[in-house]
Order: structure tokens, then C-alpha cells, then sequence
């Protein structure tokens, strides 16, 4: 039985709830305890089946789902970045259902998790799973890009082929209901999260949206039809009082955010933060886990690199901090450089180029304007381009604010450090561990003749880097966007001192222990990436990734590949490929 009084009391801020919002909300919760019993009787089998119910309601939408993201975030029809809507909503929701569908059908089968998969070592002796690619068409589509998941130091490699699974091993236990606080600043992060909390935890989820979702509410009831039905899933709409109702309510075992650390404390320590801090005495009285963004650093490994090397890698650091206007926990924010590289003012000079060609948009996200204000007040020499700043931190200025402040906006720092080699690339992982504020994502750029000469040097340097998801000659979105890797902060955060998070999500072969992801892509595009021009890097078909700004063609690209994925069709893929070599 629901206990709307103790939930009130729990949280003041929930006053402003009338009695008719309370009862609604008391109603979902009611619905979802009939149907965590339900959840705890399916089998892996059966849950396997609803998630390709889930698959087809949610391929059947995917147009709707794409525009009315753009449209809510002011990108009409004919904006060349609407493309971001369809890989970072849908695309990414499909390609999770798959991922975690084929692991069920091993359990069911009576496999584990991780057959078939192939488990290496990584530096400090750690097992590293081999997550991406699994598929032919990954193979194929992106050649040259792989994932590995790094598990903690101590843990073998029968013990995590034994824990690969987590609630999907004993799925009759019962795990409650959670409540989901929904991002809102991408779409599939929401739902991502509540498959995550079911498959991961067995528990049923409360999803409340970020009000900057509420227009996408109606496309999430009908992909995720399957799942509210039978009570597994209910999808509310409210502001901060409904958030602080829910968090204190009895009936809601769990919480899980996706947000800042600023409404992380907000809702385990309340309005007298830091006097419950020093009592040890949390307001929320429940477990939480969280990712909460942070500053990521860009580092860029000194090299020979060619004039097209340097264009290129400019669109892609550009392409790091502007996807999504900057509204990203993601969101490359601090490029690290060596202040020793003879070709320093080069590629100054291209990233310049690159951040001011990037296509205008609205900068849509609430608050983020203030943000920006913030930001040109603490770097007032910073250089304004269109919507967006590029602060180039000299010799007298002072990186606190920069290396502090997520601005989750348009916002993008340089800074030199001494060194070239593996003194410069120690040097900078160090600065990015002790100076930048969070452990999220981190990225690295690096030519294959400058990774040759380092040597384990490099491996060791990649092992040193604290972050939850590191990406080399790609961006830590890719780790994202792929689900068979994981998200979430480096191990190590307390509710005290939260930094970037709490947990892990994503993390499609559900695998137990995990202390980072690691993907890698190609330092250079189709056709410099062929053998005869690279130097020894990797091969990829694409001449640019869907995902950068600068890609003419990356709103077809990303369309064609989502409706691939949705429904298949030779003709839809050739066209889509097609369309790609015209980047």
C-alpha cells in the first residue's frame, strides 16, 4: 500500500503537489508493484520476446521520434544537423534492444553471456572484454572502430565469463520498483536507463522526464507500448516537486539520475547540505546511482601530421564540443596540447577555422545561456564565433574556471602543456586526473607513427587515464552510442564526494566489475585511411562519421542508418552508403 503521507513528508519541496497530482503519481506507482511480480515471473525467454515486442513498436516510430526531437530542440526539416536526432534517439535505442536481446537468447539458451565473445588482458593484468564489434554489419559499417571493456583489477576471466549477467541470472527475484529522473538532453538516454534498471537489477521503473522531453512522451508510450501494458513501465511528466515527491517516496526502492552533481546533493542531502554532510546524515534513504557529466579533456598527442590530418582532426575535436550545441555530459571541453609541437599554431589555426564553419543552431537548453555569460565574464579575451566561444588560455591566464565549471554549452579551452612524446602524453594525463573536475570521458588523439614509437608507453598512459569511457582517434559518444559498452564514471565516487557518478549503464553483455570502456577508431578517413597512405593505422570505408558537424551529408547518412537498423533493406543501405562516401 502506497504511503502518500510519508513520501510528503520526506520531501518538503513536494508541497506544491495538489492532491490530484500526488494520486496520479501514487496510481503509477501502484501499477508498477503488480508488475514487478509480473517482471519476476517471465522468464529470461519470455523477456527476450517482449524486448523484440519493444523492438517493433519502437522501429514503427522512429520518424516521429527523429522529428519531433528536432523540431524541440529548433532544428526545422532542412537544418543539415537534424541528423544528430536520429543516431543519438532511435538509432541508439535500437541498437541497445538488439544488443541486449541477443544476450538474453544465450542465457535462455542456456550459454552464458559472454559466449563467443573473446576476453584479453589489458595493462595492470586486467581482463579486457572484447564488446565491439560482434556483428558482420558492424564489421563492415565501421571498420576500424573497436571497444573493449575493461574489468577490474582482481577479477579473472572465469569469474567474469561466471558474473556476465547480473539480473538475468536469477531473474524470479523480485526487485522492486525504481524511479528513473530522465536527462533532458538526449532522448534516449531516459529510456536507455529504465531497459538498464530492468535488465540489470530486475527492477520495474517509475520514468519521470526532464521537462525539456514532455513533447516526446507520446512517441515513448507507443515504443515502449509492450512495456507499459503489462505495468512495467510508467512514463510521468512533472517538474521539481514531482521529482522530490517521488525520491522520497516508500514504495520507490531505488533512484537513478542522469544530471549535475548540484541536483545529485539536492536530492541526498536536501537544503541543509552542508550540515547533513558533516552529521553523515543523507536525506534520501534509499540507493542511487547517477552520471553526472564533467569536464573532458581532448588530448592531443604531438605528431607529423599532413595538412589534411590537421583539417581533419580540427572538424573532429570541433565536432566533440558543438554536437547537440554543447549540451552534452560528453562534450569535449578542454583541449590539451603540446606547447613544444612544431606544429602547434597549425593546428590552432584549423581548429579555428573548423569552430567557426560549424553550422549555426539555437543553443536550446535551459540555463545554458546564463552559462555562456559565465563563461565570456571568466575568459572575457575569448574569442566570440557566432554562438559560440573558443578560449585560448595563455600564459597569464587562469584555466580554474575552465578545468571547473561543466559549462554544457558552446564552450571550448586550449591549453599548452611542456613536452613532446611520452613526457608530454604522461604530463597530460596527469592534468587531466588532478585538474579537471570529473571522471567521465576522456579523449585522445594520436597519429599511428607517434603510437608505434611510445610503445607500451602508450597502453600505460591509456591504464593511468581515470575515466569511466576513453576514446582514442574517436569520440567518447561512440562508447556511448554503443551498447554493448558501458557508461558511467570511474569507479571510486561516494554520495559524499560524487565527482562524475555513481554505477554504470548501457552494458549490454550485463557484465559484473567493470572500471572503464575503451573504444578506438581510425586516425584517418577513407580513402587516407588505405594502407599505402596511413602509416600503419587502421582502415575504415568512411570518409567522415555521420556524427561530425562538418559532415554535408550526415542528416541522410543518419536517417539511412537508422532506418536500417529499424528495418533493413539492401536498397536503404546502399543508398545510405552512397551517401557517405559524399561527406
Amino acid at each position: 500500500m502506497t504511503s502518500a503521507a510519508t513520501a510528503k513528508k520526506a520531501a518538503p519541496a513536494a508541497s506544491a503537489l495538489d492532491d490530484t497530482e500526488r494520486e496520479r503519481l501514487d496510481a503509477a506507482i501502484r501499477d508498477l508493484q503488480a508488475g514487478s511480480r509480473t517482471w519476476a515471473a517471465l522468464t529470461v525467454a519470455q523477456r527476450a520476446t517482449l524486448l523484440r515486442a519493444v523492438r517493433t513498436a519502437t522501429a514503427a516510430n522512429v520518424e516521429d521520434w527523429a522529428l519531433v526531437a528536432a523540431e524541440s530542440k529548433g532544428l526545422n526539416a532542412a537544418h543539415p544537423l537534424r541528423g544528430e536526432e536520429w543516431l543519438s534517439g532511435p538509432y541508439s535505442v535500437l541498437g541497445a534492444l538488439d544488443a541486449y536481446i541477443d544476450t538474453l537468447t544465450k542465457i535462455a539458451e542456456g550459454r552464458g553471456a559472454l559466449d563467443g565473445i573473446r576476453l584479453g588482458r589489458a595493462p595492470g593484468g586486467r581482463v579486457a572484454v572484447d564488446a565491439f564489434p560482434l556483428t558482420g554489419m558492424d564489421k563492415f559499417l565501421l571498420q576500424g572502430f573497436t571497444g573493449q571493456v575493461w574489468l577490474e583489477p582482481g577479477i579473472t576471466p572465469n569469474a567474469a565469463r561466471r558474473d556476465a549477467g547480473l539480473g538475468q541470472l536469477s531473474p524470479g527475484e523480485n526487485g522492486g520498483v525504481g524511479l528513473v529522473l530522465g536527462a533532458g538532453n538526449i532522448t534516449s538516454i531516459p529510456v536507455l536507463d529504465v531497459l538498464y534498471e530492468m535488465l540489470a537489477h530486475n527492477r520495474v521503473a517509475l520514468l519521470k522526464v526532464n521537462p525539456t522531453q514532455d513533447a516526446l512522451v507520446p512517441v515513448y508510450e507507443r515504443a515502449f507500448a509492450p512495456l507499459i501494458e503489462p505495468g512495467l513501465l510508467r512514463i510521468v511528466k512533472g517538474g521539481p516537486a514531482a521529482g522530490a515527491y517521488l525520491t522520497g517516496h516508500d514504495d520507490l526502492v531505488h533512484v537513478h539520475i542522469t544530471g549535475s552533481a548540484a541536483t545529485f546533493d539536492a536530492i541526498v542531502w536536501g537544503r541543509d547540505a552542508k550540515r547533513r554532510r558533516r552529521e553523515n546524515r543523507p536525506q534520501l534513504k534509499k540507493p542511487i546511482t547517477a552520471e553526472l557529466g564533467g569536464v573532458s579533456p581532448i588530448i592531443v598527442v604531438p605528431g607529423e601530421w599532413s595538412d589534411a590530418d590537421l583539417t581533419f582532426q580540427a572538424e573532429h575535436v570541433a565536432t566533440m564540443r558543438l554536437q547537440n550545441c554543447g549540451h552534452n555530459c560528453i562534450a569535449g571541453q578542454v583541449v590539451l596540447m603540446s606547447a613544444d609541437w612544431p606544429q602547434k599554431e597549425q593546428f590552432r589555426a584549423a581548429l579555428r577555422r573548423a569552430y567557426a564553419a560549424a553550422p549555426d543552431r539555437p543553443i536550446w537548453y535551459p540555463n545554458s545561456d546564463a552559462r555562456m555569460s559565465q563563461a565570456a565574464g571568466d575568459y572575457p579575451d575569448a574569442l566570440q564565433l557566432a554562438d559560440r566561444l573558443l578560449v585560448e588560455i595563455g600564459a597569464d591566464d587562469d584555466a580554474t574556471a575552465l578545468e571547473n565549471t561543466e559549462y554544457f554549452a558552446p564552450v571550448l579551452g586550449v591549453e599548452e602543456l611542456p613536452g613532446l612524446g611520452q613526457e608530454f602524453l604522461d604530463g597530460a594525463v596527469a592534468h587531466a586526473n588532478e585538474k579537471l573536475q570529473g571522471t567521465l570521458g576522456a579523449n585522445v588523439i594520436i597519429d599511428p607513427g607517434t603510437e608505434k614509437k611510445l610503445g607500451s608507453g602508450f597502453g600505460r598512459a591509456i591504464a593511468d587515464l581515470h575515466y569511466g569511457s576513453i576514446a582514442v582517434n574517436t569520440w567518447t559518444a561512440f562508447g556511448f552510442i554503443t551498447p554493448t559498452m558501458t557508461w558511467g564514471a570511474f569507479p571510486g565516487n561516494t554520495i559524499e564526494d560524487v565527482g562524475s557518478g555513481l554505477g554504470v549503464v548501457h552494458n549490454a553483455l550485463l557484465l559484473d566489475g567493470v572500471e572503464r570502456s575503451v573504444v578506438r577508431g581510425p586516425f584517418r578517413p577513407f580513402p587516407r585511411s588505405l594502407p599505402v597512405a596511413n602509416g600503419g593505422g587502421r582502415i575504415t570505408i568512411l570518409p567522415k562519421p555521420p556524427w561530425f558537424v562538418s559532415s554535408r551529408t550526415a542528416a541522410t547518412v543518419s536517417e539511412g542508418l537508422t532506418r536500417f537498423r529499424a528495418e533493413g533493406g539492401i536498397g536503404t543501405l546502399v543508398k545510405t552508403l552512397l551517401a557517405a562516401l559524399r561527406a
